[in-house]
């Protein structure tokens, strides 16, 4: 039997991908595909980003960088941003950054069974973490993170990374609920890079969910931010989240855009300055 949704403290959690038939994407509510790296792979996304990237956006930092994935699942693209970010295109290499900065990487999602196995199979056990958790559950997300950015002396990320999630934040969460993520994550991170799914996708999810004789998604016929949704996520974070569009990296074979966006600082307390 397909597994159903469950409510674990009065939130909807997402069924683990380790009891979701591989054969059934439909039956991953929240884009925990058990194999989704097979049918977006890693390398289509990275090879969009300019190589030393980190050295433009932080020409001066003399510490270690500090990056956060929301949504990773199984790793394959945390690790590969990472390789990329940091001249690491040779994958048997283990040799030290060649882009001459350090970056630490804390990857979560969700799904407790795609984090274990991004955990046995990283690469980078020192610099990348993996953590099973909810990101719009702010009772768990504010300890983590703050005891996370804590070890480093910080209260905010140099960059995020949200890539192919904003349409289940919004599909869970609706209008506000979309809202409220990008600001929080405008105010934990300087750069910010979002691949936001275009509204096909949305429609496409519907179609699948309704395939398997679920009901809809709680919020799909009620969203009033749709359309062109790389438009729409562009407007709320530079008009409402205090960011500026730095940059696009054009759009995946799948059409998906890399969009790149920078906090203006008014939107930060405390922020200690990266020379950039």
């Amino acid at each position: 039997p397909r597994p159903a949704l469950t409510r674990e403290g009065g939130k909807m959690a997402a069924p683990s991908s380790a009891a979701l038939p591989g054969a059934e994407p439909g039956a991953a509510p929240y884009g925990n595909f058990p194999n989704y790296s097979r049918f977006h792979p890693p390398e289509a996304r990275v090879s969009l980003l300019p190589g030393g990237l980190l050295r433009r956006l932080f020409p001066a930092a003399a510490r270690p960088l500090l990056g956060l994935d929301v949504g990773c699942n199984s790793g394959e693209l945390s690790v590969a941003l990472y390789r990329h970010l940091l001249g690491l295109q040779d994958k048997s290499s283990l040799d030290q950054p060649a882009a001459g900065k350090d970056l630490h990487l804390l990857c979560c999602d969700i799904d407790a069974a795609l984090i274990e196995r991004a955990r046995q199979s990283s690469p980078f056990p020192a610099s990348i973490s993996f953590a099973n958790l909810d990101i719009m559950d702010s009772a768990s997300r504010e300890p983590f993170l703050s005891s996370f950015l804590g070890r480093f002396g910080r209260s905010t990320f140099d960059i995020g990374f949200c890539m192919s999630v904003t349409m289940w934040i919004h599909l869970h969460h609706g209008d506000s609920g979309l809202r409220e993520f990008l600001a929080f994550l405008s105010s934990l991170c300087e750069y910010l890079l979002i691949e936001p799914q275009p509204w096909k996708c949305y429609r496409a999810a519907a179609r699948r969910l309704r395939k398997l004789g679920r009901n809809d998604f709680d919020h799909f016929r009620s969203l009033a931010i749709n359309g062109d949704m790389a438009e729409r996520i562009t407007q709320i974070l530079t008009k409402d989240c205090a960011m500026e569009l730095v940059c696009c990296f054009g759009s995946t074979s799948w059409d998906r855009s890399l969009l790149l966006f920078k906090s203006n600082g008014s939107n930060q307390e405390g922020r200690e300055p990266s020379g950039s």
